[in-house]
C-alpha cells in the first residue's frame, strides 16, 4: 500500500525581507505622491501569485495570477538543491532556492524570497532520503 501524500510547508515570497529598501521607498511614496500604494498592491499580488508547496513526496512551484504555471520535482529525483543569499539577505534571513532533478538539465524550480532557505533545504533533504 502506498503512503499518502502530506503537505509539510506552503510558502509565498517574503515582501519586506526580500527587498527592504524597495518596501521603505514604496511606503515613502505613499506619503509623497500616493503611487507607493499602487506599487505595494502590485507587489503583494505578485507574492500571492507565487507559491512553493513541499510535501513528503514532491516540491511544487505555482506562479501566475490569471494564467498559471506549475513545476514539480519528486523528492526521489532531486539531484541538487541550491541556496543563495546576499549579505543583506542573510541579515534578514531570506534567500533563493533552486532545485534540479536527475531528469532535466538545469534548475527546474527557482524560488526567491524564501524565509530561512537552509531549513527549507533541510526539509526537502529529509524526504529525499539523505
Amino acid at each position: 500500500m502506498e503512503d499518502s501524500e502530506e503537505t509539510l510547508l506552503e510558502l509565498h515570497p517574503a515582501m519586506f525581507r526580500s527587498n527592504p529598501l524597495g518596501f521603505v521607498i514604496s511606503v515613502l511614496l505613499i506619503a509623497a505622491v500616493g503611487i507607493g500604494l499602487l506599487i505595494l498592491g502590485w507587489w503583494w499580488l505578485e507574492t500571492r501569485a507565487a507559491e512553493l508547496t513541499i510535501t513528503n513526496k514532491r516540491t511544487t512551484q505555482r506562479t501566475g495570477l490569471i494564467s498559471k504555471n506549475t513545476t514539480e520535482v519528486l523528492h526521489r529525483d532531486v539531484r541538487n538543491i541550491q541556496v543563495s543569499q546576499s549579505a543583506l539577505q542573510r541579515i534578514f534571513g531570506v534567500g533563493s532556492l533552486g532545485i534540479s532533478s536527475a531528469g532535466q538539465a538545469g534548475v527546474e524550480i527557482q524560488f526567491s524570497g524564501v524565509v530561512d532557505p537552509d531549513s527549507v533545504k533541510a526539509l526537502i533533504d529529509r524526504h529525499r532520503g539523505l
